[in-house]
């Protein structure tokens, strides 16, 4: 079945300043978007995450922090329904996940991610990579799309700086160029949320700033779906982001609005060592505090 009749989410090209125009996004008017309800995941022996909870409302903007190995990724996992639970349970958009038939909530999330990337066949073409979004897939098989499917992964790929990648294989792309392609096909079901396991890796200065700048655009549009960023580094989150949760070895150090939650001594304990973090104008640095480091 064809993609269903929508205005088309304006990404600006990467060429260009990231301008997000003013055109009507998707949006859910759920209170609560996601919760996970004292969450606990292991795998082979390993706790991924220990008794989380959280719980997600619509407007806001999440941005999760954490070291290597903190469970972030995890949690964007749990979120997109790749990953259960050992314990506790996981909600998403008002269904239980594990009462869902996934076949038909996923379409309204967008996911762009390592792990996603690594599901993605490495002869896959680029403008497939980005239409089996529609169907929640990952490989073009015997799935139908009509000329408006085709025509917005299209429009999709020019706007984020890949229309000469459109017949490449996602393999033979540069990481850069596989987190533009990944970024077009988080939009291209028009998803009431978006989860973004770091999005800025592999882009250079230019690159990294200009996608920051079109994301803290979306944050502040009140129409855009709820965002979920992942990052080590709180220099990549984007202006307008509302909350922050902090991890460490798996369990919740802090999680809240991000200017009481983003504290030096809350993200020093995060990652075991002193930082002094500033907030200048809606960005965030963290540096080491030199005096308490001797």
């Amino acid at each position: 079945m064809g993609h269903p009749s929508h205005q088309p989410l304006a990404l600006p090209n990467v060429t260009q300043a990231f301008e997000l125009p003013q055109s009507p996004l998707s949006t859910t008017c759920l209170e609560v978007v996601a919760s996970l309800d004292d969450v606990t995941v292991r795998r082979g022996g390993a706790t991924l995450l220990d008794r989380v909870s959280w719980t997600l409302h619509a407007g806001e903007r999440w941005v999760v922090v954490g070291a290597n190995g903190a469970g972030k990724s995890t949690l964007l996992q749990l979120l997109a329904g790749s990953m259960r639970p050992t314990t506790g349970s996981v909600s998403l958009l008002g269904e239980p996940l594990d009462e869902t038939d996934l076949d038909d909530l996923l379409p309204r999330v967008g996911w762009a991610s390592a792990a996603l990337a690594e599901l993605i066949p490495v002869d896959e073409s680029v403008i497939d990579v980005v239409l089996t979004a529609s169907h929640a897939c990952v490989r073009r098989g015997a799935e139908w799309y009509d000329a408006s499917d085709v025509e917005r992964a299209h429009e999709l790929l020019a706007q984020v700086g890949c229309r000469r990648l459109v017949d490449r294989r996602f393999g033979s792309l540069s990481e850069g160029e596989r987190k533009r392609v990944q970024l077009a096909r988080a939009v291209m079901t028009d998803p009431e949320v978006l989860l973004l396991d770091e999005p800025a890796a592999g882009l250079d200065l230019g690159g990294r700033e200009a996608l920051l700048r079109m994301l803290g655009r979306m944050a502040t549009d009140s129409t855009a779906p709820v965002q979920v960023l992942v990052s080590h580094h709180v220099e990549e989150i984007p202006e307008g982001f509302t909350h922050a949760m902090l991890v460490r070895e798996g369990r919740l150090v802090a999680a809240g609005e991000i200017e009481t939650t983003l504290t030096s001594e809350l993200l020093s304990q995060t990652f075991g060592l002193p930082l002094r973090v500033l907030a200048h104008r809606g960005r965030w640095t963290a540096r080491a505090a030199l005096s308490r480091l001797g």
